[in-house]
């Protein structure tokens, strides 16, 4: 069985990336869409955190979450998330040929992959890239050539703040970088 360690620091900022089972291409759904967002809010009803950023593809997500000053629990609120979009949108979305025997034993469904990536974000410099990362994803992606034309992005928020221009995320842009997936 493998451990994983991950990080475990109280009030953190964190970036993260889930993925659905074998890449399938759902999540932009409707229906998903608004069961993903009622699992957010049910699971920060009871276990508040900030969302920094987050977008969201067909396939993954990125989000960047900050933690309240004495909370480091995380997974619980990515297994909450995830089962209420489970529950939501399961039987629509579940495929029995993609069980397998670990998923049957563990009870999982055929949405999402077991894990999630994380990082913690170690300091300015570090979230500054994070942020631009998360937005730049659907350009990265080909899924848009600008980032204002997606529309399942924290990013449009930081334009009416003033923080990104909306011209900002061409994808002549798009700089390789090697965290996130």
């Amino acid at each position: 069985m493998s451990h994983y360690r991950r990080a475990n620091q109280a009030g953190a900022t964190y970036f993260f990336t889930v993925v659905t089972y074998g890449r399938r291409a759902f999540m932009c759904n409707k229906e998903v869409l608004n069961a993903l967002r009622n699992a957010i809010d049910k699971t920060r009803a009871k276990y508040p955190f900030t969302i920094d950023a987050w977008v969201i593809l067909p396939d993954h997500m990125h989000a960047i979450w900050t933690l309240p000053p004495d909370d480091t629990d995380f997974a619980n609120r990515w297994r909450l998330i995830k089962r209420y979009v489970t529950f939501a949108c399961g039987n629509a979305l579940h495929q029995p040929d993609l069980m397998t025997a670990s998923k049957t034993k563990h009870r999982e469904s055929t949405l999402w992959q077991r894990r999630y990536w994380e990082h913690l974000i170690r300091d300015d410099d570090d979230y500054a890239k994070h942020m631009d990362y998360v937005h730049l994803n659907p350009v990265k992606h080909g899924l848009v050539n600008q980032v204002i034309d997606w529309p399942h992005s924290s990013f449009h928020r930081y334009v009416n703040q003033g923080v990104y221009g909306a011209d900002w995320g061409l994808a002549a842009m798009i700089i390789k970088s090697s965290f996130g997936e």
